[in-house]
């Protein structure tokens, strides 16, 4: 056997969890390869928060994930956190900005980050292979990698390939069929983070409203979210839409505030003295886009004079906007999915090491797990949390 190719640790995956937990590793003196199918790692940071990378955010809590089991994330979010992740960015004199609800963005580009890790990983002696396919993975004593370019050995190998969201990034379900392989289950995995698509009558309603933007409350299955939602051609998207489709399942009905801050019928009342002849659409232009406004009247059949609206119509018109009720299709899937939800069963994997339960020194780490972030940087935290404290182990 060429020794050349023995390595203590081999990571397949060199996205944001692989790179982490390659660095963390080779500090320890472990000997570790990096095995990337792409032509470089990193795809998905460069491409994340508009290529700036909201890389954490300055308020992680457990409960800003997602899993079957609520209490696994809690361990390696509390071993590495936020501030840890932060204290590396300020190390390498990163400069970055909070956006909204402690969101942290770069202020230059992505490859900051990306080159953070880079050098973290030349520091630790760590090698990366990119372009290499895995033809096969075996276990005896030690694990055999195959791929196109040759083949290596390890002690401990470490699953860090992604889910299956943006497919033109590279995912693929790699990493859930070398679980399979080893007998270890997987829940079904499913597009997270992702717009919907309007059932056919909505795409009659409202497709040509694509384009505009709304400050609203979305609720679904008791979560709410505030943001912004998108109307686009084929459905909604914006913040708090990709947020709230966590929560969402097949013929769920979203409930839509579109006006949060405000109390319409009191509204209503109010221009009713001030102004009576007034046309509602006119009055509620002022507070929401003219389009949107013009449609959801149209539709309501309250096309008339403010001094002409009963109780009844009052009540009706505030709930037509303060309670938008749609059932959508579905989901754009995982080709606009910003992550993947389910995963490797956490009940087969160690909370602290992250070694499966049944393979020894085989792990998973980062989004292939059955762990999933709210928008604004958690997804990114996790794989920080997860590959640091994997690397403690492997």
């Amino acid at each position: 056997m060429n020794m050349v190719n023995n390595y203590d640790v081999i990571i397949i995956g060199a996205g944001a969890a692989g790179l982490m937990c390659a660095a963390t590793a080779g500090k320890k003196g472990r000997k570790v390869l990096v095995i990337e199918h792409n032509e470089k790692g990193g795809k998905k940071i460069l491409i994340s928060g508009g290529g700036r990378c909201n890389f954490t955010n300055l308020w992680v809590h457990p409960e800003n994930f997602i899993s079957q089991n609520p209490h696994f994330c809690k361990s390696a979010l509390s071993r590495y956190n936020e501030r840890d992740f932060i204290s590396l960015v300020e190390e390498y004199k990163i400069p970055y900005h909070e956006k909204t609800l402690g969101q942290l963005f770069c202020d230059g580009k992505s490859t900051d980050i990306v080159n953070l890790l880079l050098k973290e990983c030349e520091d630790a002696e760590v090698k990366i292979k990119t372009n290499y396919k895995v033809k096969n993975i075996g276990k005896e004593n030690l694990f055999k990698i195959i791929t196109n370019s040759g083949e290596f050995t390890s002690e401990s190998l470490v699953i860090a390939t992604g889910g299956l969201s943006i497919p033109p990034m590279g995912a693929t379900n790699f990493g859930y069929k070398i679980a399979e392989q080893f007998g270890i289950n997987v829940i079904e995995p499913k597009p997270s983070l992702v717009p919907f698509t309007w059932n056919k009558n909505d795409l009659k309603n409202y497709s040509d409203l694509s384009g505009i933007s709304v400050d609203s409350v979305v609720t679904c299955n008791g979560k709410s979210f505030r943001g912004n939602i998108l109307f686009t051609h084929k459905g909604l998207s914006g913040p708090a839409i990709l947020q709230i489709s966590n929560y969402w399942k097949k013929d769920d009905e979203i409930v839509i505030n579109l006006l949060p801050e405000i109390s319409l019928a009191e509204k209503i009342k109010e221009w009713k003295l001030e102004n009576p002849v007034a046309i509602l659409i006119s009055l509620l232009s002022a507070i929401l886009p003219k389009r949107v406004v013009q449609r959801f009247i149209e539709l309501s059949g309250y096309d008339k004079p403010v001094n002409q609206y009963s109780q009844s119509d009052i009540e009706n018109v505030g709930k037509l906007f303060h309670e938008w009720k749609i059932t959508p299709a579905g989901t754009e899937g995982f080709e606009k999915a910003e992550v993947t939800k389910g995963g490797i069963d956490t009940n087969e994997i160690s909370s602290k090491t992250f070694e499966s339960k049944k393979i020894k020194n085989l792990y998973f780490i980062g989004e292939v797990i059955d762990v999933t972030g709210w928008l604004g940087g958690y997804n990114f935290q996790w794989a920080w949390s997860s590959g640091y404290c994997a690397g403690q182990y492997v």
